[in-house]
This record gives structure tokens, C-alpha cells and sequence, in this order.
């Protein structure tokens, strides 16, 4: 790491005439209405729009009655079919309150909220059976539906300005990890590992209560998330898996709670994600990519994904890779977003977690243009874990070592308010973390140190500094 001592003064000065044409030549964050090109540092297309007839179904047409006390599943489920049935178009979901099981989604079909209305999720786990294929924590099984599911469609969509709103009551209470639940991951664990068919993992048995995300499209291509209102999750909040083709933009997501994720794309590929508002119990925008034995039989890389326009009111860190990453994550790509907390707890700015089960790889990640605010100190601008564990750590032993390759990460125009380190880097010896590039980075306070870093090579520091009293690189 290339490091000189000069006067904070200077550093200062030279910081902030290379920063300052970012941080007041800011971009108009207001979202046109239509998606601007991509630009990237990577091969990357332009996402097209899935594209609907001028059909509308609404839902009334089918039996469904306002007033947020009378399930409308199965009129949903009717509109559905037939707008399907037609070639699709608009499923409306019309200004009121409606109350709902499991909502799944067809080919063609846009599920389409009017301003005003309410789809309003049962918190009955009945309402979400049969179970369906589904991903939980980077492992494949048969759960609970998530509460709106699409499988192996194409050309869908939830649009429109009104809400989906999860009644959360029942939820809180699987959000604990008895040891019930924790047997059920167990045994979900040691069928991954032995290779067992999908089907015959069945985890929607009582008391293993592995909760479903709020949105999941699973092995589908051409999705759109657009405009809507989310409140409150069970568990992830958007999960796609498998898909290709995903625009998420312009919606206001609110969903607290354990392990409440805003978006976690996982196996997927050619996704924007963009004028969005995060405000989650968890990572607010976290790439996955399967977990150890599933991850690498399905051996599917999340790649090609663009981070645009993106405001973070809370959340565990501004942008997360893994620590379910074993297929691997490359071509990532966020710019211009801002994260500023008013409350709770603050990790990183960038946050890259894996152990040494998981092999696979990270790398081709950009972060740019970037402020992070907050009353409370953030543990770093960059942070990378290869021991993260949680509850598997003593759950279930090694069956096998693997180690991840972590290479390319870039960081350019970052101002972080308060942080304990600028870097925290922590990679293992057999596999250093390789080549982490700076450039004008700066952190106002740094509470612990500006560095800690082991078994990391080709740190490159231009423009950096990291406290007020002049921990400058350049």
C-alpha cells in the first residue's frame, strides 16, 4: 500500500477539488419516466421493459370485495388465469383495501396497483401452502409461497402507485431461532450436502418455520418492479432467483424486523436496480449467489448489476455481497446513491462477507459517487469478512473447505461522515484479497483506526484520507 505523510491541510485541499465536481455536478435524482441507458464499466445491456396488452382485469371482475376483511386469493387467483389465458395485461387491483393470500403471478400479466389501494397480506402461514420451489438463505427447497411468487414466467410485473402492505403480527413470532428451526436448517443443510433431490426437501413442517420473502420471481425472465409502496416482510423483502431481465425502480420500501432485506438478486443476471428508497432490519441492497453445495450445483454467477439513484434511510450497509455467494458475483456497478440513518444500528458502506465454506468468487465490483451519513460511526468504507458464520457456525460442521476469490473491488468519490476504520480488510492467507482500488476517498472522523488490514495485496490509495488530522494517501 502506497502511503505518504502530508499536512492535513493539503490533503484536504487536493481531496476536495477532485471531489467537489462529483459532489456539486450531482445528478437529477428525480426518475424520468423512462429508463435512461446504461453506462458501466463492464459489458452491459440495455434492459428493455416487459411490454403488456392494453387488457385490464380487474379484480372485482372476479368476486373480490373491498373493505380489507374478505380474502380476495381466489378472485386474484381468477384475474390472473384469464388475463394470462388472453395474453395478458393488467391485473388492477382497484383503490381500497383488499386482503389476500399468496398472489401468483403468470406470463404476460401485470399485477397493477391504482393510487389508493391496499393489498393487504394475510399473516396466516396457511394462506401460503401448498408449499412451492423456493430459495431460503442461498438453499433450495418446497416452503411456504412466498407472498407474491412467479415460477418459470416470462414478461411480468407488479406496478402502479398504490401499496402491498404485510399484516406482520404472526411473522414476528418465527423471527426468533428455536431449536426447532434451527434442526430444520440443519437437516436442510445435510440435504444440500448429500445432494438431495429438491422436492423431497420439504421445510414447510411446523416449528422449522422458515419464513418467505414478500416478492419472489424465480427462474423468470423480464421482470418489472415499478413505483410501488412496500411495507413490512416477513422475511427478504424482493428475492428474484434465477431470472434474467429485472428492472426494480422507483419504490419506497419499508420493512423492519430480522432478516428483513430490501433486494437480494441471487443467481440472476442483467439487473437495474434504480430511484429507490431503502429502509430495512437488514441489508438494504445485498447480491447473493447460492449457498456452498446448492451454490456451486447450480453454478450460476449474479452479474451484470447497476445500482443507480438509490437512497438508504436505514439499513445494515449501503451495499452487501454474500455471505450466500458460492456461484459467485461479478459485475456489480453502483453509483450515485446516498445513505443517511436516523436511527439504529450502522455497518459499512461496502460490505463483502464469505467464509471458508463457501468458495465461489467476488469480483468486478464499482462503487461511485457515493455519501454516507450519520450521527453514529459506520465500521468502515470498505469491509471485507471471510469469517462469517452466524448461527452456522456451530450448527453444522465443515463438510468442505473452500475458499473465495476476492479481487478488483473500486471505490471512487466516497464521503463518509464518522467511521471506526477507512479499511477493514481480513482475507485468509491461502487467498489474499486481491486488488482494492481508491480514489478520492474521504472519511471526516475515524474513531478507531484508519486501516486495518490482513493477508491483502495490491492496495492502491490515490486521493484518500481517512480523519481530520491528515491520514492522507495520494
Amino acid at each position: 500500500m502506497s502511503k505518504n505523510s502530508k499536512p492535513a491541510a493539503v490533503g484536504i485541499f487536493v481531496w476536495l477539488g477532485l471531489f467537489g465536481a462529483w459532489a456539486t455536478g450531482r445528478a437529477d435524482w428525480t426518475m424520468p419516466q423512462d429508463i435512461q441507458p446504461i453506462k458501466a464499466p463492464f459489458p452491459m445491456p440495455d434492459i428493455q421493459r416487459p411490454v403488456f396488452p392494453e387488457r385490464d382485469f380487474p379484480i372485482t371482475d372476479y368476486g373480490a370485495q373491498e373493505g380489507g376483511t374478505l380474502k380476495a386469493t381466489q378472485a386474484i387467483s381468477r384475474a390472473v388465469e384469464a388475463c394470462s389465458k388472453a395474453g395478458g395485461g393488467r391485473v388492477v387491483v382497484p383503490k381500497g383495501k383488499w386482503l389476500t393470500g399468496a398472489v401468483h403471478l403468470k406470463s404476460n400479466v401485470n399485477l397493477h396497483l391504482a393510487e389508493g389501494a391496499e393489498l393487504l397480506f394475510s399473516d396466516d402461514p396457511n394462506d401460503y401452502l401448498p408449499a412451492v420451489p423456493t430459495m431460503w438463505e442461498g438453499l433450495e427447497c418446497y416452503n411456504y409461497s412466498p407472498l407474491i411468487y412467479a415460477y418459470q414466467c416470462r414478461n411480468i410485473a407488479i406496478t402502479g402507485k398504490g401499496k402491498l402492505i404485510c399484516i406482520q403480527d404472526k411473522w414476528k413470532r418465527w423471527m426468533d431461532r428455536p431449536p426447532a428451526h434451527l434442526q430444520g436448517l440443519k437437516e436442510l443443510y445435510e440435504m444440500a450436502v448429500k445432494n438431495v433431490p429438491v422436492q423431497e426437501r420439504n421445510m414447510a413442517r411446523d416449528g422449522i418455520n422458515l419464513r418467505p420473502p414478500f416478492i419472489q420471481p424465480n427462474r423468470c425472465k423480464n421482470v418489472l418492479l415499478e413505483n410501488i409502496t412496500i411495507r413490512n416482510s416477513p422475511f427478504w423483502t424482493i428475492h428474484p432467483v434465477l431470472c434474467e431481465n429485472v428492472i426494480i425502480r422507483g419504490l419506497d420500501v419499508q420493512c423492519r424486523g430480522r432478516n428483513t432485506d430490501g433486494v437480494d438478486p441471487e443467481f440472476c443476471r442483467n439487473v437495474l436496480i434504480e430511484y429507490c428508497q431503502f429502509d430495512q432490519g437488514d441489508d438494504p441492497i445485498v447480491i447473493k449467489a447460492g449457498r456452498n453445495h446448492d451454490g456451486w450445483r447450480i453454478g450460476r454467477p449474479s452479474e451484470n448489476i447497476v445500482i443507480r439513484y438509490c437512497t438508504v434511510i436505514l439499513g445494515h450497509n449501503l451495499l452487501a455481497v454474500g455471505s450466500e455467494m458460492s456461484a459467485g458475483v461479478r459485475n456489480v456497478y453502483m453509483h450515485d446513491c446516498e445513505y443517511r440513518p436516523y436511527e439504529g444500528f450502522v455497518r459499512s458502506c461496502v460490505l463483502i462477507k464469505t467464509n471458508h465454506r463457501r468458495g465461489g468468487f467476488v469480483e468486478d465490483i464499482f462503487v461511485e459517487n457515493i455519501q454516507f451519513h450519520g450521527s453514529k460511526p459506520a465500521k468502515a468504507v470498505l469491509e471485507i469478512d471471510t469469517d462469517v458464520l452466524y448461527q452456522w457456525r456451530d450448527l453444522v460442521p465443515t463438510y468442505e473447505r473452500r475458499l473465495t476469490k476476492i479481487r478488483n473491488i473500486q471505490l471512487k468519490n466516497i464521503q463518509v461522515d464518522k467511521a471506526q476504520y477507512g479499511l477493514w480488510i481480513h482475507g485468509e492467507a491461502e487467498e489474499p484479497v486481491r486488488d482494492i482500488f481508491l480514489e478520492n476517498v474521504r472519511v471526516d472522523e475515524i474513531t478507531d483506526k484508519a486501516r486495518e488490514i490482513i493477508h491483502a495485496e495490491n492496495i492502491v490509495e490515490k486521493n484518500v484520507q481517512f480523519g481530520a488530522e491528515g491520514d492522507y494517501s495520494g
